[in-house]
């Protein structure tokens, strides 16, 4: 049995790359080939990443509510047509 601290507690790997293309935003949170994080910091725009380094390292404060606000609305619809299907 896995007990839920191992969970809570376990980290995955984010893989970072750096690109240089101009039409690309500054930076991409996506999915690599094996369907973990990867984050895309496009150094086309590193006076602006720079500039804003501390706005964006305090994003992590808010995005894991963001991240709760999405999944609750999924569920509440998920739950909803649940309840329909039984009716």
């Amino acid at each position: 049995m896995i007990e839920m601290n191992m969970i809570k507690d376990k980290k995955k790997p984010v893989e970072f790359r750096k690109v240089m293309d101009e039409e690309l935003p500054p930076i991409i949170i996506t999915m690599n080939e094996n369907d973990e994080p990867k984050m895309v910091l496009n150094m086309y725009h590193r006076i602006w990443i720079s500039l804003h380094r501390k706005t964006i390292a305090g994003i992590i404060n808010v995005f894991p509510e963001k991240i709760d606000e999405i999944l609750d609305d999924f569920l509440g619809e998920q739950r909803a047509n649940e309840k329909m299907d039984w009716d």
